[in-house]
């Protein structure tokens, strides 16, 4: 896996040395995290958000690192905000060799609920943008990547793109079809040194995360992990950032979970199966089981 640095590497080469990189929904979370991730080694970043004053600090903050950035606001649902994205990134920094498919209709997932009590304008707007937008920025890139001789794409999955939930329905099948994209868009243009793949995220914990779930929730999901923590913005930057690489040279079309374990056991773990765990004395494993709140 990639190494960390908390700052931009002056006097050593970068795995993105050279390489241009367009992150959509680089304003804050996991996007802000593999911006910075990028150009800590190397990368010049198109920071691309729906809001503006995120992207804008994104840049700022890789800018004072001594890295080279370009802040844009820009909604990906919009083929002509798209095509100005690439075509601003091009002009700039000559080409497109990487691209983070990462921006998402996160505002809409309050309403995002079970099929029969759907809004269809919900479904709409969140295909809209996690999907519909993927591939338009997908198409944007792929011509300049192969102009400048192959490139690597990473799309944001998630774990509800793997699994079923009582709500998020419009999330969910958003998310699965990305992953068939990503498997789509490498298969047709693996022949021009174009690798592509989904990332699935399960629950980490970014800062719009943290202010939507109490304590007692939180609990709730770390009992479905394997691993006693929630995950950072930064774990999934150093994934994105291997694949994006010539480390992951080799890799293509794969979907790949980051989620602590979270749908890698049988369903009855959270019921029992963790009682192992540690926990206060005197606490039965039936008490350990269950949700504190």
């Amino acid at each position: 896996m990639p190494r960390k640095t908390n700052a931009i590497q002056e006097d050593t080469m970068g795995r993105f040395e050279g390489k241009v990189a367009v992150v959509t929904g680089a304003g804050a979370g996991i996007g802000k995290a593999c911006a910075l991730a990028i150009a800590r080694e190397g990368g010049r970043v198109v920071v691309a958000d729906i809001d503006g004053s995120g992207a804008i600090a994104c840049t700022a903050q890789i800018k004072a690192e001594a890295g080279h950035a370009l802040a844009l606001a820009m909604d990906i649902a919009d083929a002509q905000a798209v095509a100005a994205l690439f075509e601003t990134a091009e002009r700039h920094f000559g080409g497109v060799d990487l691209l983070v498919n990462n921006a998402s209709a996160m505002h809409l997932t309050p309403r995002d609920c079970a099929i029969l009590d759907l809004d269809l304008a919900v479904w709409d707007q969140t295909i809209a943008t996690n999907l519909r937008g993927t591939l338009l920025c997908c198409r944007q890139a792929i011509p300049r990547m192969i102009a400048r001789g192959g490139g690597a794409i990473v799309n944001m999955s998630s774990c509800q793109g793997l699994s079923g939930d009582t709500a998020q329905t419009s999330y969910a099948a958003s998310k699965a079809a990305t992953n068939m994209l990503s498997a789509s868009l490498a298969t047709q243009y693996g022949h021009a040194q174009i690798r592509c793949n989904a990332v699935a995220p399960g629950l980490i914990m970014t800062e719009r995360l943290l202010a939507k779930l109490d304590e007692c929730m939180q609990r709730h999901l770390r009992r479905h992990q394997l691993l006693p923590r929630v995950g950072r913005p930064e774990d999934v930057a150093s994934l994105v950032a291997f694949l994006l690489s010539d480390d992951a040279a080799f890799i293509t079309g794969q979907v790949v979970c980051i989620d602590g374990g979270m749908l890698a056991h049988v369903p009855t773990y959270a019921d029992g199966g963790n009682s192992r765990a540690a926990r206060p004395a005197g606490d039965t494993a039936e008490a350990a089981a269950a949700p504190r709140c």
